[in-house]
């Protein structure tokens, strides 16, 4: 992403010429800086164009007019954006003003590159531009114009190596009235932070009135603004977490907890989820939530569920079927509601989960997509493990998840509170086999173990818990709202704790 302020507008003496009036050429306006402000009404960096330029500043005009400045560009980003300014030794790094100057004077003659700059600093009244050149007073305010730009060059490339722009925008910004402000001052907006200057504008030619030269024929170009590359990047900022091996089901979990709601792929194969996807889940005061009033649907892989879908569309089979709004009002009139969506009648919290890509071993060294994967788990308020219960060895992937985390960032483990066994309907069989039923339960008895003896610890608050393990089959939404419970109570413990 290119974030450039505007370019400051030149200061044009173009003042209607008297032959007894002092010079009355306005100064140029100043370009419109550029700000970057998080907000919580945007979910994605889709939105933001790669290349941004703000507003130049208006051009000078006679009897003293100065140019009008550059309207501020805000830049709105969603919450948890992280903005990084690139070195200049990264590729991915544009040139600056300066340097984007020396790439268009390549080829030339040292006499033509001369006229070139100062056709880019100067303007002159008509037919002055040769004896101009040649004046003393000319001369000096061209060498100070230049040092004035050489320390800018050197003071902004010492602040690019020792102190570039870093921030961690994760929470919105507010700012409150103070309670003694006088009466009719004007609430001002949050405009951010600032990320680049707009150049200055130029100087009228009464800028450059000294004793020898009492009526200066030339006036200075407004300067370009600040030339930059951020990379921005997006951290989900979603109140729980899914951690767990690739193919542990956290997709067909994410779907059942919003009742399909949630559009994450469901496969077979290994790393189906590529980035991390984020829904809502809705609970009532009883319990109760959003995707458990669908008890009987089963979330199966997405390639099957479309092609019973298209098998049941081509046969006409849903030919009568009723439109989602018809459903709606059905289930309203069911429930003595009003129609349209009944559940917000009866809704009295939310939490966000987060379905994160799959981890394996060595990921902490960025194997595989590594880091891409743990950091969108880094500011979950919660953090729930998913292993496949009907695996040889659920434990064992318990111990490389953690230690993955581990590796990553120390502590983010600590923020993990349950264990959900998914897949829990493999085990057993039909449940008419006695040996069978009872190897499932001695399973999960060894996974508790397991959990109690190697995960027990301190939260992210310094108080001692005890990871929870919860048996759940997400195909067929069987044990999800004990799992949904202790999520409500993660998540409001949290939430108390940090406001």
């Amino acid at each position: 992403m290119l974030g450039s302020g505007g370019d400051g507008c030149a200061a044009f003496h173009r003042e209607k010429y008297k032959p007894f009036g002092p010079p009355s050429g306005g100064n140029g306006g100043r370009g419109g800086d550029v700000y970057i402000l998080p907000t919580p009404h945007l979910t994605t960096l889709s939105s933001i164009p790669k290349r941004i330029r703000g507003e130049s500043g208006g051009h000078g005009q006679g009897t003293w007019q100065n140019g009008k400045n550059g309207a501020p560009l805000i830049i709105r980003v969603p919450l948890g954006t992280v903005v990084c300014e690139l070195p200049r030794d990264d590729p991915r790094c544009a040139k600056d003003e300066w340097e984007a100057e020396e790439e268009s004077l390549e080829g030339l003659t040292p006499g033509e590159k001369r006229e070139k700059m100062r056709e880019n600093r100067w303007i002159h009244y008509p037919r002055s531009g040769e004896s101009n050149i040649q004046r003393d007073s000319f001369k000096e305010a061209e060498a100070a114009t230049y040092k004035v730009e050489r320390e800018r060059r050197l003071e902004r490339r010492r602040r690019v190596l020792q102190d570039p722009i870093f921030l961690d925008l994760n929470k919105e910004e507010n700012d409150e009235r103070h309670v003694d402000a006088p009466l009719g001052i004007k609430q001002k907006e949050p405009m951010g932070h600032l990320i680049a200057a707009g150049g200055l504008g130029g100087f009228g030619n009464p800028h450059f009135t000294s004793l020898v030269n009492r009526s200066p024929k030339f006036a200075t170009r407004g300067h370009p603004g600040e030339r930059l590359t951020l990379s921005l990047e997006l951290k989900i900022l979603a109140d729980i977490g899914l951690v767990g091996m690739p193919n542990a089901g956290k997709s067909t979990l994410l779907r059942a907890l919003t009742g399909g709601r949630a559009k994450s792929e469901v496969a077979s194969y290994a790393f189906t989820t590529l980035n991390p996807i984020v829904g809502v889940v809705r609970v009532a005061d009883d319990g109760t939530f959003e995707g458990g009033l669908s008890s009987n649907s089963i979330h199966d892989e997405t390639r099957v569920e479309e092609q019973e879908y298209r098998e049941k569309l081509d046969s006409g089979e849903l030919a009568n079927s009723l439109t989602r709004n018809q459903t709606s009002q059905v289930a309203s009139q069911m429930d003595g509601s009003r129609a349209g969506h009944h559940f917000d009648l009866i809704e009295n919290f939310r939490f966000t989960i987060a379905d994160n890509p799959g981890l394996i071993s060595c990921a902490s060294d960025n194997v595989g997509l590594g880091h891409s994967f743990l950091r969108s788990m880094e500011r979950s308020l919660a953090l729930v493990y998913v292993v496949d219960l009907s695996g040889p060895a659920p434990w064992e992937e318990l111990g490389i998840l953690r230690e993955e985390l581990e590796k990553y960032q120390p502590g983010m483990s600590a923020k993990a509170r349950m264990v959900v066994a998914n897949k829990a309907d493999l085990l057993g069989g039909d449940g008419n086999d006695p040996s069978g039923v009872q190897n499932a339960w001695d399973k999960l008895k060894t996974l508790e173990d397991y959990v109690k003896s190697n995960l027990a610890g301190y939260d992210g608050f310094g108080a001692e818990k005890l990871l929870d393990v919860v048996p759940i089959s997400a195909k067929f939404s069987q044990n999800l709202p004990k799992a949904v419970s202790l999520m409500r109570t993660y998540v409001e413990e949290a939430r108390e704790r940090l406001s």
